[in-house]
């Protein structure tokens, strides 16, 4: 389905898919977005121009209600983000393939104290730490990055930011954590909102919140086990999530809005990466509104479902897609996630940037070129 900036609207809600004619929207996705649109207390659903299905609702939408919170439309990953990272690696001596061997075992149980790493958050031990530092399955990832241009550069200097050096996008989130979170509310309510002053509700935001920290505390150490790996440092630039309910006032009004793979616009700049074998913008957003419902695209979003990339890709072997179009190498062996998240299961990340462009949502500070994408090393 092509869509062009649409609108739909009842006595209830407003429904709108912000995309041009050049970028492909599943109709599936519209109708799940339309969905929710029907959920008591809902005001106004967005989605933005990486929407695709999810699992009964869409990703890369954001959705804002005045009196009902919904565990469901966030998901099970709370906390899912992106950490952005200046490294001391210089651009000038990338070691590709010595770096990509030096990358190992970062999807095994971290040797360190991860309780004492989690009081530095102000969070307390869960039954999840094991898997603390590391990235977890599906489109998460750890990438190493170089300056591919930059667009605008007195915003690129007022961060600080250098085109010597080497990058670090880590994408990950509150792992099992969040699943049991999620679980815990489905069991007694399964798809069914909590009122946002009731005990419940109450009880889900404070869970809540300690996954976001969770999750920003992982990203942290991903990154430090990454860097470790090729015996470098990194200066954290910034750490945005997608997946998370919050509230907001508008027009003297208050609204909890829930987003599922939908980057916050009110926080300044963020990341938005492409798939592993495409290029990942810098942005700083402009008029964040309740009209984008205050929020950005996440990533490129799937063009395709994972098991119709793996059917799709069926004559292709792994060595296809170990080294990318740009020249990075891709540290991936399971061979479903290989074919699962190729780069052409994602719509073009350019695209979905320049709606955003386009519809005075964002400006771009400058692109980055993958150098090294860690996925995992085991083979299951």
């Amino acid at each position: 389905m092509n869509n062009s900036l649409s609108t739909i609207s009842t006595m209830q809600a407003t429904s709108r898919v912000i995309a041009s004619s050049k970028n492909w929207i599943d109709s599936l996705a519209v109708d799940q977005l339309n969905s929710v649109m029907k959920l008591e207390g809902m005001r106004h659903v967005v989605g933005l121009p990486d929407l695709h299905p999810g699992k009964g609702t869409p990703v890369g939408a954001a959705f804002l209600s005045d009196s009902y919170i919904y565990p469901h439309l966030v998901g099970n990953d709370i906390g899912c983000g992106m950490s952005f990272l200046q490294t001391d690696l210089s651009t000038s001596k990338i070691k590709l393939d010595k770096w990509t061997k030096n990358l190992n075992d970062l999807e095994s149980q971290w040797e360190g104290d991860a309780d004492e790493w989690l009081s530095h958050y102000g969070i307390e031990q869960s039954a999840f730490n094991y898997s603390l530092g590391t990235i977890g399955g599906g489109n998460h990832f750890a990438e190493l990055q170089k300056v591919e241009e930059i667009i605008d550069d007195e915003l690129f200097e007022s961060l600080q930011l250098s085109k010597k050096s080497l990058y670090l996008l880590v994408h990950s989130g509150s792992r099992g954590l969040g699943e049991q979170i999620l679980q815990n509310h489905v069991s007694k309510f399964k798809s069914g909102g909590i009122h946002c002053g009731s005990s419940d509700a109450a009880e889900y935001l404070k869970k809540h919140d300690q996954a976001l920290v969770w999750a920003k505390a992982n990203r942290d150490l991903i990154a430090k086990r990454f860097s470790s790996c090729l015996k470098a440092e990194g200066r954290k630039i910034l750490d945005i999530t997608h997946n998370y309910v919050d509230r907001i006032t508008d027009d003297n009004k208050e609204y909890w809005i829930h987003r599922k793979g939908a980057t916050p616009a009110d926080l300044g700049p963020v990341m938005i990466p492409g798939s592993r074998g495409d290029f990942s913008y810098l942005v700083v957003p402009k008029n964040a509104n309740f009209f984008s419902g205050f929020s950005l695209a996440h990533g490129a979003g799937r063009k395709w479902t994972r098991s119709d990339a793996r059917k799709k890709l069926e004559n292709y072997r792994m060595n296809d897609f170990i080294r990318t179009p740009l020249g990075s190498n891709v540290i991936c062996e399971c061979k479903d996630l290989i074919f699962e998240e190729a780069p052409q299961a994602y719509k073009k990340i350019s695209i979905v940037v320049q709606d955003l462009v386009d519809q005075g949502l964002a400006k771009v500070i400058a692109i980055f070129r993958p150098v090294i994408t860690y996925k995992t090393r085991r083979q299951s």
